[in-house]
C-alpha cells in the first residue's frame, strides 16, 4: 500500500485536460473509498468537485449521485 511507505498525499488542482501538483506526493486519496491512488495511475477526477476517484465505476456512481 502506498501510505504504508510513509509518504504524504499530493495536493492537486484538477483541470479538464490534466492536473497540476500544488504539494508534491506519490498519491492522492479517492474521495469515495479513501483508497490511495498513485499519481501515475490517476485517470478519473472531477474538475467541479476537485476530487479524485479510484476507478471509472466509482467516478460514475459519485457523479450520478449513486455513491
Amino acid at each position: 500500500m502506498l501510505m504504508s511507505a510513509g509518504g504524504q498525499p499530493a495536493t492537486l488542482i484538477y483541470g479538464h485536460n490534466g492536473f497540476r501538483v500544488v504539494r508534491p506526493g506519490k498519491f492522492v486519496l479517492c474521495a469515495v473509498t479513501g483508497e490511495a491512488i498513485a499519481l501515475e495511475e490517476l485517470r478519473y477526477w472531477s474538475v467541479e468537485r476537485q476530487e479524485a476517484y479510484a476507478s471509472c465505476d466509482i467516478a460514475t456512481r459519485r457523479l450520478t449521485g449513486a455513491a
